[in-house]
């Protein structure tokens, strides 16, 4: 498919090793599944699972910043057209001035600069001088700024 652009999202890692579907907890289903008093209740018994897991933006994340600077409107326009929903987009720029953070963090580990328009309409930081040093971390933690992996 020439000329199209790709997504700026992709589908969690559900494959790795170490990831968090991939962990087997419980077991306390296979102890009562075949049992009279689960064939006798009249509730029907669907999937273990929904199937719909969730989406890693860090693509759009790093698209936004890219575009600081630019004119509103025409990163917005590119930025929902390649997007499933246009939620992920306002986790970082913020619409209201009430509603601006120097960073904002996005999933368990990953920190990114917050982002607002400007009388301008154009797509600006709101604290360019954040960096490394304005994030707390704790031992044995790994965390990243913008994308990239803080060293300990």
């Amino acid at each position: 498919m020439r000329g199209k652009k790709e997504p700026l999202y992709r589908k969690e890692n559900k494959v790795s090793l170490n990831n968090k579907y991939n962990v087997v907890t419980g077991g306390e289903f296979r102890y009562q599944r075949h049992t009279k008093a689960f064939l006798k209740d009249d509730t029907p018994h669907g999937p273990m699972i929904s199937g719909r897991f969730g989406y890693d933006y860090t693509p759009l994340f790093k698209f936004l910043l890219s575009k600081v600077g630019k004119e509103w409107d025409l990163v917005y326009s590119e930025a929902k057209s390649r997007l499933d929903k246009e939620d992920p987009i306002f986790w970082l720029v913020a619409v209201h001035s009430h509603q601006k953070r120097d960073t904002v963090r996005c999933g368990d580990s990953s920190y990114y600069s917050g982002l607002f328009v400007d009388e301008n309409g154009c797509l600006q930081k709101v604290n360019p001088d954040a960096d490394l040093h304005h994030i707390k971390t704790y031992w044995n933690e790994t965390l990243s700024f913008n994308g990239e992996v803080l060293p300990r």
